[in-house]
């Protein structure tokens, strides 16, 4: 993509949609000029400008919520940018995963559960990893975190014991119940160790990829 093909507003701005590589959720919407695109396009992670401040804003140079860049799209009129990436992190400044938490009118009809489904994995990470860092009381995760990895190494086991069983007796409804119990356990488990589930998930497609080139 050249810059020059990009058509700027009076301001020297084009609006740039950022959304997750792998959700596809919509993260947040911001605004880039020349030298923020320029940056971008260098470093691999998103810069974008501040309009309020009149300034460039590298995205999670002080926060550690980093985006990094899959790739850019513009679309027929080169005046919008959609900026696929793969976050570190929270997109909004209020601590969510996306800007994007209000809804004003939803289709229920409409075949949308499948991303939302999926979206939900890396929200229930980000919860677990909240209670990780605030230790409420009376909460169960909070006590996993505080008994230690043994503790949570031990329910991990127990729940992919449950699962092989619920298998083998062919319960589907058991099966579905001890699924979800060894997922939460695991997410407790990637966050305890402080790998993201983003680069399980990476791994997973990688290794996807190799097969399909073969």
């Amino acid at each position: 993509m050249k810059i020059e093909s990009i058509k700027f507003d009076e301001k020297g701005l084009v609006p740039a949609i950022v959304q997750d590589a792998n959700t596809k959720e919509v993260l947040t919407l911001a605004y880039m000029n020349k030298d923020s695109l320029q940056l971008s396009m260098e470093k691999g992670e998103t810069v974008f400008f501040s309009r309020s401040r009149q300034e460039l804003w590298h995205k999670g140079a002080t926060s550690g919520n980093t985006q990094k860049i899959v790739d850019i799209t513009f679309d027929c009129d080169q005046d919008a940018l959609v900026v696929r990436v793969i976050p570190n992190g929270p997109a909004c400044h209020t601590g969510t995963t996306s800007c994007f938490t209000k809804t004003i009118y939803q289709n229920k009809g409409a075949n949308n559960m499948a991303n939302q489904d999926a979206a939900f994995l890396f929200e229930l990470e980000e919860l677990i990893g909240k209670r990780k860092e605030q230790m409420p009381e009376g909460s169960y995760t909070t006590y996993l975190f505080t008994e230690g990895v043994d503790k949570i190494l031990k329910k991990v086991g127990e729940e992919a014991a449950e699962v092989i069983i619920a298998a083998k007796n062919r319960d589907a409804e058991e099966l579905k119940w001890e699924s979800a119990d060894l997922l939460y356990h695991l997410l407790v488990l990637l966050q305890e160790q402080e790998l993201p589930l983003q680069e399980v998930l990476t791994v997973l497609k990688e290794r996807h990829a190799s097969k399909e080139e073969k």
